[in-house]
């Protein structure tokens, strides 16, 4: 996200709190009217289509940094370690980071990436895949799924405001649509995470949860080769480069490895150029390593110039902490019925 709205969402100072003044007003609207939204989906008011082929939703109730691409891979690639042939449908759009990190992380799978889900999940079938991954999809209701997944970040407000106040779509009432929600961190305590989970039950009484931790697994040059252990970090000096939702938390697991950080955060999705580089070239001559994400990494690939040492790219690892039976049981249901149906739960906001 841009820097001026991660202020204006997150800051508590009184310019903050001035500047979101006029933005109350339309972000009750978008409350209003993404309610009503969901109950007429819900009762049948408006059309929801079924898929060609079984799938698995995952989204969130906010603008990014819940974890929502390593953990959308991770089913990906439990349903192709289970002998199916699974495909991962994209809204797409300007961004198409998020597509390349998904085929980075699952080659040989398709990524299909099409605003219409209806028209991508066909492309898909027409492909071979014999179940869909929607990524980013907990609010595409005009479309039916088998498994319905929310994620809630513990490292995140719990009750955001409502876009454009805040970086929250929905409300966390929202959370009742969902068949499992799974509470992340990244630098969020245990108990943390437990509190959400609260939180989240007493929105939405009796929905199942899970508790999944997206870790640094490790490190390679931008161009490939082996894995540096994280451990490698220890008393480095590193530059934490990231374009993510929560670049707060990356640098904060490269600290917890023992690394001395100097961040530098740019806009969610930021496109780098040549400029920006340049500037990741000299802050390099002040410390032992540059660091990104794999999302920052799909954009400098192809411009980081030769004869420059390489950044160190991040390899994201999901951790089940609990519930990871949950997780695994729901997925093989799916895995089962090989056929369209409704959603698992249906239950009125």
């Amino acid at each position: 996200m841009p820097a001026v709205a991660r202020w204006i969402w997150h800051s508590d100072s009184w310019s903050a709190r001035l500047a979101r003044f006029p933005l109350g007003a339309p972000a009750a609207s978008v409350g209003i009217v993404m309610q009503a939204r969901a109950r007429a989906y819900i009762r049948g008011w408006l059309p929801s289509v079924p898929l060609p082929r079984p799938s698995i939703a995952v989204g969130n109730l906010t603008v990014g940094g819940t974890g929502k691409t390593p953990i959308a891979s991770w089913i990906a690639a439990y349903c192709a370690d289970r002998g199916a042939r699974p495909a991962v449908l994209l809204r797409g759009g300007r961004w198409g980071d998020e597509a390349q990190v998904h085929r980075t992380l699952l080659p040989g799978v398709p990524v299909i990436e099409n605003a219409d889900r209806l028209a991508g999940a066909h492309a898909a079938a027409a492909n071979g895949a014999d179940i869909l991954v929607l990524d980013d999809a907990f609010q595409r209701l005009d479309v039916k799924r088998d498994l319905n997944i929310l994620l809630v970040s513990a490292d995140a407000s719990i009750e955001p405001r409502l876009f454009p106040a805040g970086p929250a779509r929905e409300g966390l009432r929202a959370a009742r649509r969902a068949d499992l929600v799974v509470i992340t961190r990244k630098c969020a305590g245990v108990g943390d995470a437990h509190h959400v989970a609260q939180r989240v039950l007493t929105a939405a009484p009796g929905v199942r949860v899970a508790f999944a931790t997206i870790a640094i697994s490790g490190f390679r040059r931008l161009s490939g080769g082996a894995e540096v252990a994280p451990r490698e970090l220890a008393g480095r000096r590193v530059v934490a480069s990231a374009g993510i939702g929560d670049p707060g938390s990356f640098g904060f697991q490269l600290e917890a490895a023992g690394a001395r950080v100097q961040r530098l955060d740019w806009p969610d999705h930021h496109r780098y150029t040549a400029g920006d580089v340049t500037r990741l070239i000299r802050a390099r001559a002040h410390a032992d390593h540059i660091i990104v994400t794999e999302k920052d990494a799909v954009k400098l690939r192809s411009i980081w110039p030769d004869g420059q040492d390489e950044p160190l790219v991040a390899s994201a690892r999901v951790r089940w902490d609990e519930g990871g039976r949950l997780v695994t049981a729901a997925l093989d249901r799916v895995l089962r019925v090989r056929t369209p149906t409704t959603s698992l739960t249906s239950t009125p906001l």
